[in-house]
């Protein structure tokens, strides 16, 4: 602050206009000198009433609040980092747990079609083993009702035959000989 009051005195001293007057400088007549007066009048009603302390005061709050908001910010500044990097690392978190988890469902999913094509085999084998069963049961059946048939036919060819052939007295021998082998079998 007394530099500013010396490079203020020294700048009226050396003033042009200051020493261009006419007459005696010191002097109430000069107005260059008046002018002077009241100057130096106004710096020391400055420094009586302290402004130069109060401005400096002031500026040096001034400068404590912003050093204060610039504290402020770089700790805010870190915390938005720290919050940043914890939602990095979660994003990459979440990630990893999106990429096991469609891992895991395409693991799940080729499991799935393998067991499909298993269960389908088995079912085509259910539905030929089916198949071929009723396939065997109906020609199973249809040997059955040709033999029976045959049967049939073979029995009435014999009848007529053996009844064109057959005496009375053969069919009495026939007939006894036929329950003596039943009795036979029976007892």
């Amino acid at each position: 602050m007394r530099k500013l009051t010396t490079v203020a005195a020294l700048m009226t001293l050396s003033a042009t206009p200051a020493l261009a007057a006419s007459g005696p400088f010191f002097s109430l007549k000069n107005t260059d000198f008046i002018v002077l007066l009241g100057f130096i009048l106004f710096i020391a009603v400055l420094f009586y009433f302290k402004v130069p302390s109060i401005l400096g005061g002031m500026l040096d709050k001034r400068a404590d609040e912003i050093k204060s908001e610039l504290d402020e910010a770089r700790a805010l500044r870190e915390e938005a980092q720290t919050v940043l990097a914890s939602y990095e690392r979660k994003q990459k978190e979440v990630q990893e747990q999106a990429n096991r988890i469609v891992a895991q469902a395409k693991t799940e999913a080729e499991a799935a079609a393998e067991q499909a094509k298993v269960d389908l085999q088995n079912s085509i084998s259910r539905r030929l083993a089916a198949a071929e069963d009723q396939i065997a049961s109906a020609e199973a059946s249809a040997v059955k009702e040709v033999r029976d048939q045959a049967i049939v036919v073979a029995i009435g060819a014999a009848r007529n035959v053996i009844a064109g052939q057959m005496s009375a007295a053969d069919a009495n021998k026939l007939i006894d000989s036929g329950i003596s082998e039943v009795d036979a079998k029976l007892h």
